[in-house]
């Protein structure tokens, strides 16, 4: 038997999905301010879209929330009627966990407020923002908060999975600048967790993704970030191994001022790129200096020593550097993720990954190695759920592309690549970077802290209504909440 979307079963006349009656679906209604995205809306199929055109789901509902009041009402309304409830926040999420099949999505990308305390150096972001929201906001004041690499990235998602991006070897993680949340819960509390309260509610959120509630607002710390030294620096492809060794070496001796993420890539046929490197595969660095200008050519030297075919780092606003990839990976494309956290990156796994690299299937395909090191490292395994803090990258292989006839093509390559790479690597995966991969994945990623998580999540949702994520599940004797 083959099962109907919710908009094909209302149009083959079969009634509501899942045995919701007009008058039940009326009186959520009634509660939003938002409104409410129902299969026969006319903007039902656009509001159903992702970031990733690969994911396809088809809600029954979608509960478009404005504030804090619709979070509460879509909750609620999830968990009385038994239906599956997936959260969608203001940005990327590969693996498609915004959206279900069947259920309600609370929608939050509409709440988009951001308050910048410049004496305190704190940033109030509503739950629906993408990092641009943020950047414009702190730049003003010469501030910033760590956050990835793309600006059109939510900030919820990469904040409750842990936040890897240009910063954070100089402020570590995103999670390391995240003072407090506000949480609306599986019984429809509202609270706010931080050091001070539920702070084992707030020692989860801090990477264990949304396994524990909705966040509607998150308050940072900011850092004085204003005009930086960045971009990247290219070298052909038969250089690659030498690139690679070179960086291993590097990167951990660098000063934190000084983060670079590596990359195989095929360049793009748009300025500022040469038009003698158009289509080439190519390694490259992208980096990102907050450190004082006068020393930036000492510190560059050994970059240049290498003989790049392209140096393009200057001065920048920091959120330049943050969206300079926007266009690039605009919504809509295929994507299929596969990620490892990496201790080492030994002569065999470089051998390998400079196989994969001459491979590369697609122009917007990729691999990236992040550091993790410097400020990261000094915070403790266990003192936030995000375990790796002993790795020295985040490794993500991407295949990408705007067709859907290359999809399979882009699957295949990015898990070969993977298989091949996986025994090199320390187990376990930045969860922001994970498709559906099974429980043994998610296990894995979190290590030691999963049973401390497990034991958050009987207490905050014993029912597991929040497990459209990477899901802790919660055991059969999870206790009531209190």
């Amino acid at each position: 038997m083959t099962l109907e979307t919710p908009r094909e079963h209302a149009q083959a006349g079969g009634g509501l999905p899942l045995g919701l009656t007009p008058d039940r679906i009326e009186q959520l209604r009634a509660l939003l301010r938002g409104g409410l995205v129902r299969p026969e809306d006319a903007d039902y199929e656009e509001s159903c879209r992702v970031y990733n055109a690969m994911i396809q789901k088809h809600p029954a509902l979608i509960a478009r929330c404005s504030d804090v009041a619709d979070v509460i009402a879509a909750v609620g309304f999830a968990r009385e009627q038994g239906l599956t409830l997936a959260i969608r926040g203001g940005g990327h999420n590969g693996g498609g966990l915004g959206i279900c099949e069947g259920g309600l999505v609370a929608d939050l990308s509409r709440m988009r407020g951001v308050r910048v305390d410049p004496s305190a150096r704190t940033v109030r972001v509503a739950g629906g923002c993408v990092w641009g929201d943020v950047d414009h906001a702190t730049h003003a004041f010469g501030l910033a908060v760590p956050s990835g690499i793309i600006s059109t990235t939510g900030v919820g998602g990469l904040t409750l999975g842990g936040g890897l991006g240009h910063l954070t070897r100089r402020y570590g993680l995103t999670i390391d600048s995240l003072l407090a949340v506000d949480m609306v819960l599986a019984d429809g509390r509202f609270v706010t967790a931080s050091a001070e309260q539920h702070p084992d509610l707030f020692w989860a959120v801090r990477g264990g993704g949304g396994n524990f509630g909705v966040v509607t607002s998150f308050l940072f710390r900011a850092h004085p970030v204003g005009t930086i030294l960045g971009g990247p620096t290219l070298w052909p492809l038969e250089r690659a191994k030498k690139v690679m060794q070179w960086y291993r070496e590097f990167i951990p001796a660098a000063p934190e001022e000084l983060n670079g993420f590596f990359a195989f890539m095929t360049v793009p046929p748009v300025a500022p790129f040469p038009e003698h490197m158009h289509l080439k595969k190519m390694c490259a660095v992208v980096w990102c200096y907050t450190g004082d200008p006068a020393h930036a050519d000492e510190l560059f030297e050994p970059v240049r020593a290498l003989a790049p075919a392209l140096h393009g780092v200057h001065a920048m606003p920091f959120p330049v550097l943050q969206s300079v990839f926007d266009a690039l990976y605009p919504p809509g494309l295929q994507w299929y993720w596969r990620a490892d956290f990496v201790k080492e990156l030994g002569d065999a796994a470089i051998a390998r990954h400079v196989e994969f690299a001459e491979r590369l299937p697609t122009m917007h395909s990729s691999m990236h190695l992040y550091p993790i090191d410097g400020a990261a490292h000094r915070v403790g395994p266990h003192d936030t759920a995000f375990s790796f803090r002993d790795a020295q990258w985040a490794e993500v292989i991407v295949g990408v592309d705007p067709s859907p006839d290359k999809a399979q093509v882009i699957s295949n390559w990015t898990k070969d690549y993977w298989d091949a790479l996986h025994p090199y690597s320390a187990g376990g995966a930045y969860v922001n970077f994970m498709m559906d991969e099974g429980q043994e994945r998610v296990q894995a990623t979190y290590r030691d802290n999963y049973a401390r998580l497990v034991e958050v999540k009987n207490r905050y949702d014993p029912d597991n209504l929040f497990r459209v994520n990477q899901n802790i599940r919660p055991t059969a004797e999870g206790a009531a909440l209190h």
